[in-house]
């Protein structure tokens, strides 16, 4: 999780971007939701599936994107979409090759938001996993797959991992990553 902080402060700049080169609201959930659908994360579908139907994606679409299934989406943002379910399938380590298919299809400002806003819903997702496995441990099933540790780590390390991101940042250039 420190890695995903790190890196997504890293690239906020990458989201800051003139008008007319921002990628749409409607994109951005599509995004939001083939990245969750990789990883899980119940708390993060329910909520980018209300933002997306506010954004007026319609329901069955929403439903085939939480499915994996991108038949719905518009075609200029399939490509993208697959990236997506590629960057959330290898731990936010994407094969060179991919970002530089993603890049050659959207340009580099936008290829740099699609994976700024993957970075984003990966550590929501991270942290809505975590939180739903520390619930369930507290109701006496806890997961065999996680640690009390490793949850708490999770949900309350943001408290501290993003002001030191930020402070590192600020200070040396660099972010925290998995050596630190």
């Amino acid at each position: 999780m420190a890695e995903q902080i790190g890196e997504m402060i890293a690239h906020l700049k990458d989201v800051r971007v003139q008008d007319d080169e921002r990628i749409n609201k409607e994109f951005i959930e599509r995004i939001m939701m083939a990245v969750t659908e990789v990883n899980g994360c119940r708390y993060c579908s329910y909520f980018h599936t209300q933002v997306a139907l506010k954004e007026g994606i319609d329901r069955s679409e929403i439903q085939n994107i939480l499915s994996g299934c991108f038949d719905d989406a518009p075609e200029s943002e399939i490509s993208a979409l697959y990236f997506a379910q590629h960057f959330a399938d290898s731990g936010g380590q994407p094969q060179a090759d991919a970002v530089e298919c993603l890049e050659k299809e959207y340009g580099i400002v936008k290829a740099k938001q699609i994976q700024q806003y993957i970075r984003m819903i990966m550590i929501g997702n991270t942290w809505g996993n975590a939180f739903d496995a520390f619930r369930v441990r507290l109701k006496g099933q806890p997961d065999a797959a996680s640690t009390l540790i490793n949850e708490l780590g999770v949900i309350f390390g943001p408290f501290w991992m993003v002001p030191f991101s930020m402070l590192k940042m600020f200070f040396i250039g660099t972010t925290i990553t998995s050596e630190a």
